[in-house]
């Protein structure tokens, strides 16, 4: 699979970031730049040639208890997303893709990744509900929540634009959310490739084989 390669520097110079609704429409922020997949949109995979440092962040997770994102994930292969339950359809479409493509994998390697979900909606997605919901997609993925400033500003470390949840008119609660999975090397710690809301069961089932090792795909 052909990847492009972009600069982190290429990511949030830009004044304008489509974010995703989860059904909605876009929205314009001034945060940092989306990317929906590779270049002109064809290639899931776009690496980075200046990867993103992982975040420091501690959050509660399902269990209720701290969870260290450096600590946790510390050589592991891991995939960080964004999202929140409530979410009608990218955000269980992304993790359905990722939790099929992961049973392709061998079972040590299954073992080995890590995928977290970082809620943007932590008032409604509290340790509980966010562990059943996760439960379905996959016992073994990683669901953290906590204070929603404290996840805004470490998603824009990762170049990933958050607003936070709304009410509509119609009383449907809507969280506005770049819409990105990262990869990060189990050798390096850094985020060095990023999927767009577009990236299919086959596209991670391909890519996760090199990720696990550090790869690029």
């Amino acid at each position: 699979m052909r990847t492009t390669r972009v600069t982190v520097a290429a990511l949030v110079a830009a004044a304008a970031l489509a974010l995703s609704a989860c059904g909605g429409e876009p929205a314009k922020t001034d945060a940092v730049q989306q990317i929906s997949g590779g270049q002109n949109g064809t290639k899931a995979a776009t690496v980075l040639d200046r990867p993103f440092s992982k975040p420091d962040l501690v959050l509660t997770d399902t269990a209720g208890k701290p969870w260290n994102l450096r600590e946790q994930t510390k050589g592991k292969p891991t995939l960080i997303y964004f999202g929140y339950t409530n979410c009608p359809d990218v955000c269980p479409l992304t993790m359905s893709n990722i939790a099929i493509a992961k049973k392709a994998l061998p079972k040590a390697d299954q073992d080995n990744l890590r995928v977290v979900f970082v809620t943007t909606d932590p008032e409604r997605d509290t340790p509980e509900s966010l562990g059943a919901w996760l439960n379905a997609q996959d016992p073994a993925f990683t669901g953290l929540t906590g204070d929603f400033a404290t996840i805004q500003a470490a998603a824009h470390t990762l170049g990933i634009g958050i607003e936070a949840a709304k009410k509509e008119a119609d009383g449907s609660v809507v969280s506005m959310h770049g819409a990105q999975v990262i990869a990060f090397s189990p050798k390096t710690d850094e985020g060095y490739v990023l999927y767009g809301e577009a990236a299919t069961v086959d596209d991670y089932t391909k890519d996760l084989p090199k990720l696990i090792k550090g790869e690029n795909p």
